[in-house]
């Protein structure tokens, strides 16, 4: 591969790079921006999480603080809302909303959402790909470059690999209508049960926002890497010719 094709390869990334960037950027600016306004009612994270999860009849889910910045999370298995240090006791309008997008994960396992069970399911074959994803892609791309009469095998592992690396953006995919929805729910409660005003939903709802930007920012990513791949089979299939 000649030296300006290595260049192309990464210029093809950069518009996909720059727009994470930019996004992870929006989600700590608003975030930081949010947790230094406090909610009218100044009420902790942790305890509008429990009253929400209780109000929807969901007793089997307890709150919890772990450590880091934005690492909050909802694991069904664990049946656990998990809120970092800087939601769990936090009354801002920020950590209300990051808490009540976690609790809208727990409401869409406890009401059958069908788009989670299928997320659920992506993840455990993203899981395998993964595994599989490299070595083909290596080996495809030795085998179509260096071994004598390989060209049939290598494409085949090739072409595995980029299949593989496929389910990943499925994945993303798939992720995008999860959150979003989350956040939907989240804001609707906030407003409806009276957990914040109308004016500092829609200071919570530019949070979530940003922060769902972060999965549309992965989905870009994904794709911008899977063009880099269909180039690089394309740049060594010429040069194989």
């Amino acid at each position: 591969m000649e030296y300006y094709q290595y260049y192309l390869m990464g210029i093809v990334l950069l518009p996909a790079i720059l727009f994470a960037v930019i996004a992870q950027a929006r989600v700590n600016s608003t975030f930081d921006k949010y947790s230094k306004v406090a909610s009218s009612k100044n009420i902790p994270a942790y305890m509008v999480a429990e009253k929400m999860l209780e109000k929807k009849g969901i007793r089997d889910v307890v709150v919890k603080r772990v450590s880091g910045k934005l690492t909050d999370y909802y694991s069904d298995s664990e049946k656990v809302v998990a809120l970092s240090e800087d939601i769990y006791s936090s009354s801002s309008i920020s950590a209300i909303g990051v808490a009540m997008h976690e609790v809208g994960h727990a409401i869409q396992y406890a009401e059958g959402y069908k788009m989670i069970m299928v997320r659920n399911l992506m993840i455990r074959t993203s899981r395998i790909s993964s595994i599989l994803l490299w070595p083909l892609v290596v080996i495809g791309l030795i085998f179509n470059l260096a071994v004598v009469g390989g060209g049939l095998f290598g494409q085949i592992c090739l072409w595995g690999g980029i299949g593989f690396f496929g389910i990943s953006i499925l994945l993303n995919l798939v992720t995008l209508p999860v959150e979003y929805n989350a956040s939907n729910r989240a804001k609707e409660l906030m407003e409806k049960e009276g957990i914040l005003t109308k004016q500092e939903t829609q200071s919570a709802a530019k949070v979530l926002n940003a922060a769902a930007l972060t999965y549309v920012a992965s989905l870009v990513v994904s794709i911008f890497y899977l063009v880099r791949f269909l180039l690089v089979v394309f740049l060594n299939s010429r040069r194989r010719d």
